[in-house]
């Protein structure tokens, strides 16, 4: 059996505070669109037998009636192709969600709160979907597998070994007891991190989120493309799709002497190809940095977002020796780093330069 193994779409996300720029929002959700629809062409032309689709399909509280239309189209477009979807913390089986409302085609079957199998001729498919927006206990390890003779997968949307309280407000499973059940396929969904050849003979996986959706999920970002053979041994493949990679790129801009070498220096920097870039900036600055005014000069669209990490070029025990208010302030500040805890720094240098703008 070969089958796609895809998580983590969310479908109509509103990407709020993702860029200074106002339209990589709609740019995103193009995305989506594009990169799902490369994965429908991808079954179609592999004759691909299994789409599983590991949670979070799309946002339920932003999600347009449009969009799921547009996504049950492109599911018409596989009808040879069995498509299991598992509802997560995102699009949870609740009583207002198109997963209870919509009329979606004959191929797909979408798991509710009760661990479902599914029989198949030389498959059990095993499911299960949140019906709220938090699933602290999904019935697991009461499951058994009754024949191990067929190839048995498991679709849900968890967080494998959590181990804080927040984690464990998203399905939580310990691998232990994964393992122990005797899956030939764990096809999972929640961790945005693509996870499958971590370790020997892995078939938990995690295809992490189909596309990139912000500067915390940095790298590649696809499909899981795998085949169980009739021995049950398993191949897996990531194969990459994401239409733009969010990068960060450190510029250090001590040597930068005024606001326009800046504005210079950044538009002259070389941006990988299919690239979102944040800039950080870094270093001791010399001059007042406003980094929604500098972005405004910006010329390179692949620069979405500026964040602003320098700090100001005092020399603080040069200007204690001198016998001015500012050298009296100077010697304060210094007793005051030496007791500071590494947390407070921050603060007392963000004082500092209020305090020397004011004695200017």
């Amino acid at each position: 059996m070969k089958f796609v193994h895809i998580a983590d779409i969310h479908f109509d996300s509103p990407f709020i505070n993702l860029s200074d720029r106002e339209n990589l929002g709609d740019m995103k959700r193009l995305e989506q669109r594009k990169v799902f629809k490369k994965v429908i062409e991808y079954i179609k032309e592999n004759a691909i037998d299994f789409l599983f689709i590991a949670g979070d399909l799309y946002e339920q509280q932003y999600i347009r009636k449009s969009t799921i239309e547009y996504i049950n189209g492109l599911f018409k477009e596989i009808p040879n192709t069995k498509i299991y979807i598992s509802p997560g913390n995102h699009d949870p089986y609740i009583k207002n969600s198109y997963y209870n409302q919509f009329q979606w085609n004959d191929n797909v079957h979408i798991f509710s709160s009760k661990i479902e199998k599914i029989t198949l001729e030389n498959a059990n498919i095993y499911g299960y979907g949140f019906d709220d927006f938090y699933c602290t206990n999904c019935g697991i390890e009461n499951l058994e597998i009754q024949d191990q003779t067929k190839t048995n997968i498991l679709v849900i949307h968890s967080t494998i070994d959590g181990a804080n309280l927040e984690e464990k407000q998203y399905n939580s499973i310990p691998k232990r007891i994964l393992e122990e059940k005797g899956f030939d396929y764990v096809a999972t969904g929640h961790i945005h991190k693509l996870d499958y050849h971590t370790y020997e003979n892995q078939n938990i996986v995690y295809p992490g989120s189909l596309i990139s959706l912000g500067f915390d999920e940095l790298g590649e970002h696809g499909m899981i493309v795998g085949e169980i053979e009739e021995n049950k041994k398993l191949t897996t493949e990531f194969i990459p799709l994401s239409e733009n990679n969010f990068e960060e790129i450190e510029f250090d801009v001590t040597e930068c002497i005024s606001k326009d070498e800046l504005i210079e220096k950044i538009n002259e920097l070389e941006i990988p190809e299919n690239s979102l870039v944040k800039i950080i900036l870094i270093g001791k600055r010399n001059f007042e940095i406003d980094k929604y005014e500098i972005y405004k000069f910006i010329t390179n669209e692949k620069i979405i977002k500026i964040r602003d990490h320098t700090k100001i070029q005092y020399d603080l025990k040069n200007i204690a020796n001198s016998y001015t208010l500012k050298g009296l302030f100077a010697k304060e500040i210094l007793k005051e780093k030496e007791i500071a805890k590494d947390e407070e720094l921050e603060i007392i240098e963000k004082a500092v330069e209020i305090a020397f703008e004011a004695l200017e």
